[in-house]
């Protein structure tokens, strides 16, 4: 057996753990908190709730807020000026993955500086970086759990993947309850998120066994419990959602990512798309192009997405997709590119599959895909 790495932060779970919030922070050296957050958190009441539970520790705050969905270089290095500045020493953030990854890149910046386009890829990052409590609203974008930080490049309108194990927050916080206030579409779109980084993660060229146990329990979590949390919204199914999505997230932080995230990333940087909505679009096709590659594995995520075996590798991981098309249709969700892309934009198309080639994810596909590869998927799922 080769020998592999599995790195997690302490991870606190459980319905009412974000009541413990106070005591991790103070855990951590906290006299002063760099809080971030974005407004939905807080019309939602939850960013009011983290700070008085700081407050009754003891502990002061200073709160920013430039966050948007992707978010930008700028807005990460003016939160690190704003840290700085403000003398804070330990980063907080309650949110979905834009509100992590702003703060996974103001800690970078805080502690290294420069910019933040100068640590894109992987293992740049050379300081370390201030303490850091992530709290998660989602189950699906798995930022509080990982190495991987995705940042948009303004100028060049890419998603910069940061990679690096400094990365990895010293707590995660996953609260279920905090689920409930969320809409339908964010419940959807985060756990087929999730779903993506099981199966990408478990077919990686760099997957272990560790790597591998935590992508398959994920995939079968959710394709039980999503249909069921859509439609009752009970908290059991929630929890279970987000156990699924912690499992699928050690999996793809320690061992990547593959092709269709390289290709999320990069038409999400072109069209400032969110991250969550393009999965069920790419996921199906990515994994019949990765089949002739490793056709063992598929044919281990079609008996768990089928729960049998249909006799050969090779029908058991067509059937396998072909019911995730078929799991994917039943929500309401884009099913095809040129639902969330506009017809006039499909001349860029050639150039966004150019850059994904460069995406550190591809490196880790079954087989790295070729901008013409790229092309063909995205003219297949157009």
């Amino acid at each position: 057996m080769h020998i592999s790495k599995f790195a997690i932060p302490e991870i606190i779970f459980g319905r009412g753990s974000l009541n413990h919030a106070g005591q991790c922070a103070r855990s951590l050296g906290a006299k002063k908190a760099f809080v971030v957050s974005d407004s939905g958190i807080e019309e939602a009441g939850w960013l009011q709730c983290l700070q008085n539970i700081l407050e009754r520790e003891g502990i002061r705050w200073v709160y920013y807020p430039g966050v948007t969905s992707n978010p930008r270089d700028f807005q990460v290095e003016q939160g690190a000026e704003l840290y700085v500045k403000n003398g804070a020493d330990v980063i907080i953030a309650i949110g979905g993955g834009s509100v992590l990854d702003t703060a996974k890149g103001v800690a970078i910046l805080a502690s290294n500086g420069g910019k933040i386009a100068d640590y894109e890829g992987a293992n740049r990052v050379a300081r370390p970086l201030p303490p850091m409590l992530l709290i998660t609203t989602t189950a699906g974008n798995g930022s509080d759990i990982s190495q991987f930080c995705i940042i948009t490049d303004q100028k060049r309108h890419v998603k910069m993947s940061i990679i690096t194990r400094t990365l990895v927050p010293n707590i995660s916080i996953i609260d279920p309850l905090i689920l409930r206030t969320k809409p339908e579409s964010l419940i959807i779109h985060s756990a087929i998120d999730a779903l993506a980084h099981a199966i990408e993660a478990y077919v990686s060229r760099i997957a272990s066994p560790l790597t591998e146990m935590h992508s398959l329990k994920a995939v079968d979590i959710i394709l039980d419990q999503l249909p069921v949390a859509v439609v009752t919204r009970s908290i059991e199914s929630l929890e279970q959602l987000s156990i699924a999505s912690i499992s699928a997230s050690m999996a793809f932080s320690n061992a990547s990512l593959g092709a269709e995230h390289a290709l999320a990333h990069s038409l999400g940087g072109q069209f400032d798309m969110q991250h969550g909505v393009v999965h069920p679009i790419l996921l199906p096709s990515v994994m019949r192009f990765n089949l002739p590659f490793n056709t063992h594995k598929m044919a281990e995520l079609g008996r768990v997405i089928l729960k049998r075996d249909l006799g050969s590798d090779e029908d058991t991981a067509r059937a396998g997709i072909e019911r995730l098309d078929t799991f994917f249709a039943s929500f309401n969700v884009p099913l095809r590119l040129r639902e969330i892309v506009p017809e006039q934009q499909h001349s860029t198309l050639v150039a966004i599959c150019q850059m994904a080639v460069q995406d550190a994810c591809n490196l880790t596909n079954p087989k790295p895909a070729t901008w013409e590869e790229f092309l063909q998927i995205v003219e297949e799922v157009w």
